[in-house]
């Protein structure tokens, strides 16, 4: 059995992803591919891997937690979501690195189904808006309190993949950029999946479709539709030009709070997250989608 960890991150595709996902769960089904309700297994799943303490369930307990998550007989792929499989917002940054209980965390999940093959999935963002966002979501009201010990300058996606690459040698790692979603959402989805492409699949443009004015985003179909679209790079361009007219200045451009932030910071984090890209493409077997 093939099971996705979709970790996240935190305050990224909010839940939209896996809620894409669900709109295909009947027609993936019959294919293996099983996509549970979050409900059915976030909390579940915590408590388990906390119960276990590190051991890997029985072949007994691993049929128990099936049975609980998943209604169908038939589970070779099975792709589960959370954007606090690895921790709570406070603690997604700490110091220069994102994630630094990655490595233990991850362990915990694969025990939870040991010896099945296990995929990773990640979304990255960059940190100038990732950490105002984490706070935002968060219980704090004091930005200087959330992000004491966080040095949002040196934080690099790069270190904590490789963390996580040397920790799971054999396990697929699939990362892309926060940014770029709304031009390769439908490929997500299908890799998410296990699918060759994301033909067919219902709620590839729900992205586009929130990021859109209305009007646009019905031009936007009627276009795909009339046209004949030979390649995805073509689609994307497709797509990238619509947004360029129509995308909803509101959902683009997002409020940060973060102060005592000031602009030539965020430029030299965002500066260093551009820079840090390049190295991630770099990173032997980790999949990089990217527009």
């Amino acid at each position: 059995m093939q099971v996705v960890y979709h970790l996240g991150a935190p305050s990224t595709d909010d839940n939209m992803l896996i809620k894409s996902l669900l709109k295909n769960r009947a027609r993936l089904a019959p294919e293996g591919i099983v996509v549970p309700p979050p409900g059915r297994y976030r909390n579940f799943l915590r408590d388990t891997a906390r119960e276990l303490e590190g051991l890997p369930a029985s072949p007994e307990m691993q049929d128990q937690l099936l049975d609980a998550i998943a209604d169908e007989d038939h589970v070779e792929r099975l792709v589960l979501s959370d954007p606090r499989f690895v921790c709570i917002n406070r603690l997604v940054v700490q110091g220069h690195r994102i994630w630094p209980m990655i490595e233990r965390r991850t362990r915990l999940l694969r025990n939870l189904f040991p010896g099945s093959e296990t995929e990773f999935f990640i979304g990255m963002r960059d940190p100038a808006t990732l950490i105002p966002a984490l706070f935002r979501a968060s219980r704090f009201s004091d930005f200087a309190e959330f992000t004491e010990n966080m040095l949002p300058r040196d934080v690099r996606w790069s270190e904590m993949l490789g963390r996580l690459r040397r920790a799971h040698p054999d396990a697929r790692i699939t990362v892309w950029c926060n940014e770029d979603t709304p031009l390769i959402w439908d490929e997500i989805m299908s890799a998410m999946a296990g699918l060759p492409s994301p033909e067919g699949l219902e709620g590839r443009e729900d992205l586009v479709q929130h990021i859109m004015e209305p009007a646009g985003f019905r031009r936007l179909t009627a276009y795909l539709a009339k046209h004949m679209i030979d390649n995805e790079t073509q689609r994307r361009r497709i797509v990238a030009a619509f947004l360029g007219k129509y995308a909803r200045a509101e959902a683009m451009e997002e409020e940060l709070v973060a102060p005592g932030w000031t602009q030539e910071m965020l430029d030299e984090i965002s500066e260093a997250y551009d820079a840090d890209m390049e190295r991630v493409a770099e990173i032997h077997e980790v999949d990089f989608i990217t527009p």
